[in-house]
């Protein structure tokens, strides 16, 4: 079936042509629907989460202005299911890629656009029509970057299809199981039809009676489905309400302000503790958030990019404060603390690249014992070689302020990344077990792997000139900052840029601007103080 065809189909699903009403106003959903159980992509999910995640696949956003009218996920979602005729010329699919807008005529400011507008740009479908063959002809291959920003949009295309037409709000129980496939409720279910109709009507009373009415009969049609997992449900909504990421982000951001403040002898003392106090509630918060991932998805939350950045950002805050109370410094905090809050802050203002989804597990990592071991541990070696590299910019700011960097900051630098190494090295070590037990082999030069080792040697080779009296003090924290940037590509780079090799679960796109902007503006930081204090090599006072 072509896409032109396909295409055709959908726009005459309705059976009539489908009119644009720009500035219409859906009203807003009763909170009982938020809290019916959707099945969606392998898990049940409350009816918030699904709307909230499926505007942010088509739409890039998790809320659309309309019109005049700035609307939630849930009304354009429930507009969408129950009164899909008035929504087509309704900028509502986001395309982003700028050479596929240019190649398809499409205004090149605007980043949304119309179902009726992308269904009719012939050179659009051509391009799908490309993609599709080139998956046909080997699904496994990497499709050019055009083809790929078409493949999406179609991919967009089709999500909305299956709204409008019904087909993707599964909320009707099998009586099979649990785990066998839940289905729609039919256009012409009487339950469908008077919901539709006290949608239309714009009752809010009587859609709340309809919602009520239909959340009864399902019940009693599938009891033991229907109510199974409703603890999981009300646990996903309280997530989706207190966000605790969000809120160890902020507690993480005021500590590192609290901390700032202390290194002024009017707030010494008190102005540490709260910073402390702060930090740790947010690690606390972060700590809430891994317990409710965990109970929702049955399993440790370190299957995409977004799950390792909070569990890093996790891990840094974790280290940082273990070590205050070991060593009782202030450089730990302030390394980690900047780390920490803008990873989680990225994590957070970034969803279309960081995906906040829980999905099931792939095939490969069925086997939870190696993934909790291997994936978490080597994520932790990150979080320390972080804190190193947040500690080898404090010293190197002190150079561009002329000031003495203090001894004990560079003999902490080396304890971290001590630590650094030992995880990594254990986190290789069993990730060749878990490759062992996944794929049949130990080793085999995957690029996650080349790069991982690349990294642990990079590491080494810094250590050990320390040891040999090669480079000390400010060469130290130097070589802290410049060897984090082979965890940038083991981590971000084999994922985002290069998205080759058998880790494809971990695969993602974006962000290439953020990450080239934030390693250009530390290289200019670094050379800098270098240029300041270019006497570093030869002045062990320094440090």
């Amino acid at each position: 079936m072509t896409v032109r065809f396909f295409l055709a189909l959908v726009g005459l699903w309705s059976g009539v042509p489908l009119p644009c009403y720009a500035n219409l106003h859906a009203p807003s959903p009763p909170s009982l629907l938020e809290s019916f159980p959707v099945q969606n992509q392998g898990r049940k999910k409350p009816f918030l989460v699904f709307a909230n995640e499926f505007l942010l696949s088509v739409s890039g956003a998790h809320s659309l202005t309309v019109g005049h009218t700035s609307l939630t996920a849930m009304q354009i979602v429930v507009a969408l299911w129950l009164s899909p005729e008035r929504w087509e010329g309704i900028p509502l699919l986001l395309v982003r890629d700028k050479p596929l807008k240019r190649t398809c005529k499409l205004t090149e400011d605007r980043d949304i656009f119309s179902f009726e507008t992308l269904r009719g740009n012939r050179i659009l479908q051509l391009q799908i029509e490309k993609a599709w063959a080139a998956r046909a002809r080997d699904p496994g291959a990497k499709l050019p970057a055009m083809l790929k920003a078409a493949d999406e949009v179609a991919a967009r295309m089709s999500l909305l299809v299956g709204l409008t037409s019904g087909s993707l709000v599964r909320i009707l129980p099998n009586s099979s199981g649990d785990s066998a496939s839940w289905s729609a409720l039919a256009p012409l279910d009487p339950r469908f039809k008077y919901l539709r109709s006290t949608y239309i009507s714009g009752n809010a009373a009587s859609f709340e009676a309809a919602v009520s009415a239909l959340k009864t009969s399902l019940m009693e049609e599938a009891p033991s489905c229907y109510t199974a997992g409703m603890f999981k449900i009300r646990l996903e909504l309280l997530y989706q309400t207190i966000r605790p990421f969000r809120l160890a982000w902020i507690l993480y951001l005021f500590g590192g302000v609290t901390l700032l403040l202390s290194s002024h002898s009017h707030f010494g003392v008190p102005s540490y503790l709260c910073a402390q106090i702060l930090t740790a509630t947010g690690l606390l918060c972060q700590l809430v958030g891994f317990i409710c991932r965990i109970l929702i998805a049955g399993r440790p939350p370190v299957t995409n990019m977004y799950e390792s950045v909070v569990w890093f950002a996790f891990g840094t805050v974790f280290f940082a404060l273990l070590l205050e109370q070991i060593y009782h410094a202030h450089f730990f905090l302030a390394g980690a603390i900047p780390v920490a809050t803008g990873a989680l802050f990225l994590a957070d203002r970034q969803p279309l690249f960081l995906t906040h989804s829980i999905q099931p597990l792939t095939a490969v990592l069925q086997s939870n014992f190696w993934l909790t071991t291997h994936v978490l541990i080597i994520t932790l070696s990150y979080a320390a070689f972080a804190i190193a590299m947040g500690m080898g910019h404090i010293a190197l700011w002190k150079v561009l302020l002329h000031q003495s960097t203090p001894h004990p900051l560079c003999g902490h630098i080396y304890r971290v990344l001590q630590v650094g190494i030992f995880l990594l090295a254990v986190g290789i070590f069993l990730g060749g077990i878990w490759a062992n037990y996944s794929w049949g082999r130990f080793w085999d030069w995957d690029p996650k792997e080349t790069w991982a080792l690349v990294t642990l040697l990079a590491y080494l080779v810094l250590l050990h000139g320390r040891v040999a009296r090669q480079w000390e003090g400010l060469g130290l924290a130097i070589g802290a900052i410049v060897c984090f940037l082979s965890v940038l590509m083991a981590w971000y780079g084999v994922n985002f840029l290069l998205g080759t090799g058998l880790h494809s679960y971990g695969f993602g796109v974006g962000g290439r601007a953020y990450v080239a902007s934030a390693i250009g503006l530390d290289a200019l930081f670094v050379i800098s103080a270098v240029v300041r204090g270019r006497c570093w090599t030869a002045s062990p006072s320094h440090c």
